[in-house]
């Protein structure tokens, strides 16, 4: 039986293995199969493997007292077929979790069915743990040993954490190159990983791609499935899965560019987008670390959800693709569209929007988070006279952008509002005010949009089309196109915010930099610069 074991410092520098251990560990434990995953030899080995665990392990959704953990049974990955080489039958798998990274004191273990209903995916929800506390886990099946993966619970609901790291993720397009970004970002040890949309990309590759994919669209449940095998079998995208917990939601292309709710995309029946919505929900929730209250009825998947940790801070995660309005005036970016003023549109939906007011008046954390997926702040996108906007945000749902606001604004208590948003390609950083058009208006709170972790390729540095941002909206405060994450440390008294951005993304080995970095002080809303 073949054995993996890792080790992750508590902190930054104090001894344990390096990130290149954990590789060489991780893919002595995997038969090598999947350090160089762009050789056609060794794509060839996935393929012909036998090993259930090519698509490694993850844990997610953490609260005081238990963890859910994940993986999914794949020899074969990218079988065709969407069903990763498995036979269709019941196969059990074994679990367990531990005090150390040595597993010499498990705290938990047991057995469960995987069942090729589910493509043979495994969602443990385990309970009765220590709160605040890091475990190790693995699993194993038929003589094969998983690699082992590191989580952790969140704090007690009356502990004030002294100090938390986040890391903040999205868009990551295998295509369009390495997700080394992903590998950076869990070297920083993140306490918690907030991946906020476009997991996967849905379109077939472009010609050219550095790194060449899948054929065709997605738009089979077989599709989806084996779309999702592809990126699994990303060496840094596992490695970063292992690493630390992880809370997920989606955005659009986990289905189809800028769907919203039930309206058909293009040009597809509204029959046909209805069962292309559910063969995407079912293999999203496959392939994610997701508990049983996410567990797809149909097209519909309950995904918006709170998660506390502690005293220090309320996340919010919301879904604004499922229930929104249909984008006004067509979608696109418009100069005059009514309809994004008119208040019975939301781009959350009555439903979501109620919940969201009452979690809010339930909450007292010293930090109110909102992790979603697109632009936030008002963002007009015409130099010069006149306005426009992309009706895909939430500048084209003006009145439901207020609401939120409103819950997060009022002057019962001082309330210290983040919103963690994906979707851009790009870096943002912005206040966000009350009045958008007066910068003496009060501050609310602010927004940190995190840029891809590859998608749009390379990208470049503050242009001069950048500048005309600045100008025509001066609540925004930093930009840059390159790609990368967001680091993030968030303390009693202060969030500081670290713009991590790679020079190149088209080949592989890219060093971590940082393009800018801010400090928002608990009770006084707004960016410093750091």
């Amino acid at each position: 039986m073949m054995s993996t074991r890792f080790r992750f410092p508590d902190a930054v520098g104090r001894g344990a293995a390096t990130r290149r251990d954990f590789l060489q560990q991780t893919a002595a434990g995997l038969g090598g199969a999947l350090l160089f995953p762009e050789a056609p030899a060794v794509l060839a080995q996935v393929s012909g493997g036998s090993d259930p665990f090519a698509l490694g392990v993850a844990s997610g959704d953490p609260d005081e007292q238990g963890i859910v953990l994940w993986t999914r049974l794949a020899p074969e990955p990218l079988a065709l077929d969407g069903i990763g080489g498995m036979k269709a039958s019941v196969v059990p798998v074994r679990w367990e979790l531990a005090a150390d990274e040595r597993f010499s004191r498990v705290v938990r273990r047991g057995e469960v069915e995987a069942l090729p209903q589910d493509a043979h995916s495994i969602h443990v929800e385990v309970d009765g743990l220590d709160a605040d506390t890091a475990y190790f886990y693995r699993f194993e099946c038929e003589g094969h040993r998983s690699p082992a993966g590191r989580t952790r619970t969140s704090p007690a609901p009356g502990a004030m954490r002294a100090e938390t790291r986040l890391g903040v993720v999205s868009c990551a397009s295998r295509d369009a190159g390495y997700f080394t970004a992903y590998r950076l970002m869990a070297d920083e040890q993140p306490d918690l990983v907030l991946h906020l949309g476009d997991y996967i990309y849905e379109n077939a590759a472009r010609a050219g791609s550095p790194r060449p994919g899948l054929g065709g669209e997605t738009k089979t449940l077989a599709d989806y499935r084996l779309r999702y095998a592809f990126y699994k079998t990303d060496p840094d995208l596992q490695y970063a899965h292992a690493a630390a917990p992880w809370v997920v939601v989606w955005d659009d292309h986990e289905i189809v560019d800028n769907w919203a709710s039930e309206q058909p995309r293009r040009g597809l029946s509204p029959a046909e987008h209805l069962a292309r919505m559910t063969a995407a929900a079912k293999a999203y929730y496959e392939a994610m670390p997701l508990r049983r209250s996410a567990r797809p009825a149909g097209r519909y998947t309950q995904l918006y959800r709170t998660l506390r940790w502690g005293q220090l801070a309320t996340f919010y995660v919301l879904d604004t693709r499922q229930f929104r309005s249909v984008q006004g005036c067509g979608d696109g970016t418009h100069a005059d569209c009514a309809a994004r003023l008119d208040p019975a549109r939301s781009i959350l939906g009555p439903v979501q929007e109620a919940w969201l007011a009452e979690q809010s008046r339930l909450a007292a954390t010293r930090w109110d988070v909102l992790a979603q997926q697109v632009f936030f702040a008002n963002f007009d996108r015409t130099a010069g006279p006149g306005e426009s906007y992309a009706m895909d945000k939430w500048s084209g749902y003006v009145p439901s952008r207020d609401r939120v606001l409103d819950m997060f604004g009022g002057r019962d208590r001082q309330r210290n509002l983040m919103v963690l948003t994906g979707d851009e390609h790009a870096h943002f950083a912005g206040d966000l005010r009350r009045d958008w058009k007066n910068p003496e208006s009060p501050i609310v709170g602010s927004e940190l949009v995190g840029s891809s972790i590859t998608s749009g390729g390379d990208g470049a540095d503050r242009s001069p089309a950048a500048d005309m941002l600045f100008q025509e909206n001066p609540h925004l405060r930093y930009h840059s196109s390159r790609r990368g994450y967001i680091a993030c440390t968030v303390t009693p008294t202060h969030w500081e915010a670290h713009f991590r951005i790679l020079p190149y993304v088209t080949r592989p080995g890219a060093p971590r930099q940082t393009g800018q970095s801010f400090v928002i002080e608990a009770g006084r809303p707004g960016l410093t610069r750091a």
